[in-house]
This record gives structure tokens, sequence and C-alpha cells, in this order.
């Protein structure tokens, strides 16, 4: 079989399946794991690389009025590969290649692959989608692994957890120019990871606030962790931010309990990493709390103690 997965989460699945060798083109994002970087690259960003957060958000929104894709697949390429399958998703247009993006390329083919179209509003959808993967590709037993392993994470986490009998109110920033609140499966993840989501709603996308929506919610916890950044790209565009003097009242923001987090690896990819996002969210809300090594290498505290109410000028 020779597999195209447009979708980062897809390919990290498909990874973890043992699909290495059939695996022949990928997206320009797909960048996990190390080997997925050597796959050929059939679709490309218009959005240019080093463009700064408000211009991708200008650029994508002039790209939806118009009608049009931000993605450009490589009709040339994704025919010389010969794809039996190609993994896509219908979720969201702005995070990944969809199946609008692939009509004109594929109405070249002359024998048709099999398209396989992802779209997990929660973590339930996620979970489900690994085991559509693995019954697609003939690897149920290897998907039910993954599953098992995933679900034996989510219940030690959930025995920590439940053994502190606070909630603290949790805000978690998905996009910063302008502010974006995380949505689908974000908020269950807080939920696991022993916190409340004040703003975020679960099964929905997520959708801009106010600075001032966020102040009135007064969040304890403030997690930054916009779509594709790791933890010190988000960390450094936090502290690019010119906010309002009220921001500096925040619970969060006063008590030094904003963190950065690498959102491209745990947060915004819907694929099994999802459960170490869940343990990181879990070492911020709650820091006295052990995790694994690789669940605490994935935040990073961006203010300590005051010094926080400095965002309130900076």
């Amino acid at each position: 079989m020779r597999i195209v997965s447009l979708l980062p989460s897809a390919t990290e699945i498909l990874f973890g399946l043992g699909f290495d060798h059939e695996i022949v083109g990928v997206s320009h994002e797909c960048d996990f794991p190390l080997r997925a970087r050597t796959k050929t690259p059939v679709i490309h960003s218009r959005i240019p690389k080093d463009a700064p957060p408000g211009e991708i958000d200008r650029l994508v929104r002039d790209y939806i009025s118009r009608g049009e894709s931000r993605y450009e697949v490589d009709a040339e390429i994704l025919q010389d590969l010969s794809p039996d399958l190609i993994i896509t998703q219908d979720l969201c247009h702005v995070c990944a290649a969809s199946p609008d993006d692939l009509t004109t390329a594929l109405a070249k083919f002359r024998r048709r692959p099999e398209l396989l179209c992802l779209n997990p509003q929660d973590l339930r959808d996620v979970w489900r989608d690994i085991l559509w993967v693995g019954e697609q590709t003939d690897r149920s037993p290897r998907a039910e692994e993954i599953i098992r392993m995933i679900g034996e994470r989510i219940g030690e986490l959930g025995i920590m957890v439940d053994a502190i009998k606070s909630r603290p109110r949790v805000v978690l920033l998905e996009w910063l120019q302008p502010l974006y609140v995380g949505g689908h499966w974000v908020p269950e993840m807080i939920e696991h990871a022993g916190g409340l989501d004040v703003i975020g709603k679960a099964k929905t996308p997520s959708f801009r606030v106010s600075e001032e929506e966020i102040i009135a919610a007064a969040p304890d916890i403030m997690i930054v962790a916009p779509c594709g950044y790791n933890k010190g790209h988000s960390r450094d565009e936090y502290l690019s931010m010119a906010f309002s003097p009220k921001w500096g009242s925040i619970p969060a923001v006063r008590n030094g309990r904003v963190y950065a987090m690498d959102a491209k690896s745990y947060v915004s990819r819907p694929g099994p990493r999802l459960v170490t996002g869940m343990e990181a969210m879990a070492k911020a809300i709650h820091p006295y709390l052990r995790v694994r090594a690789g669940a605490e290498a994935a935040i990073l505290p961006i203010h300590r103690g005051t010094r926080n109410t400095q965002t309130a000028s900076a």
C-alpha cells in the first residue's frame, strides 16, 4: 500500500501503526516523527513561512473571503507517487488541506486513490480516528494497542487529579493576534488535567475573544498555545504583546501562572500525543503533580511572581 498523508496528526498515527515505508507523501507541516521529514511533500501553504501572526490572520481571512484555499497541491508529484490511499481532513480548512484542495489534482488520475477524511470534534473522535485509520489499513490490532496505552495514561492522570479537590479556572489561548480560545477537544483536555475551562467550549471550533472577556473570566491559570507553535515561539509571541494595564489584574498574570506550551505537538494536532498534552496541562495547573518527563518539558513558565504584571505595559 502506498499512502499520502496531508494531515500531520494522521502522519503521526500512520507511523505509530508501523507504516514507515508505505508513506510516500506528506504535507509541508508533517514533521513528527523525524522520519516524516524524509517523505516527499505534496502540498504547500500559500502563507509566507515567516509571516507574523497578525498578517497570517489577515491573509487567511482574505483567502476565505475569496473562496480560495491557503494550500496548493502539487498535482504532478501527487500523480507520480501513485498513492492507493490519501488521508486528509474536513475539520479546519485553515489548519490543513481538505478534500476540496484535492479535487483538481485527483481529476487527472486514471485510477483514483481511496480518500479517507478525518473530522474529529472531541477526544472520543480523536481516539476513534486512530482505530479507523487502523481498520482502513489492516492494522487494527496495533491501533487498539495504541488506544489501550492512551487509556492507561489517562487513567493514571485521573487518579492523581481526583485526589485534588481544587479545580482552578483556566483559559487556553489558541491564537494571540487576534485573541482566540481553544475549542473542540481542548476544554476536555483541561478537564482531564484537573482544571476548568472558563471560556472555551467543547465540540465547537475555537473562537475569537476580546481582552476584556479574558480579564472578566479571571483565570487562575493561563496557557499560551498558539496553533502550530512550539513553546519557545509561544512564549516569545506572548511577550511581544501589548496588553492594557488591566491585564495585570488577571489572577494568572498577577501570580505568575502563565505558561507557554508546545501546541503543535500536544494541543492542536488531534493524535496520540494529546495525552502528553493533558499531562503537561496538569503540571501547569497542579505544579506538585509528578508527570512524565516529556510532558513536563512541553510547558514553559513565561513569568514568575509579580513580574507578570509587566505584561500590562510590555
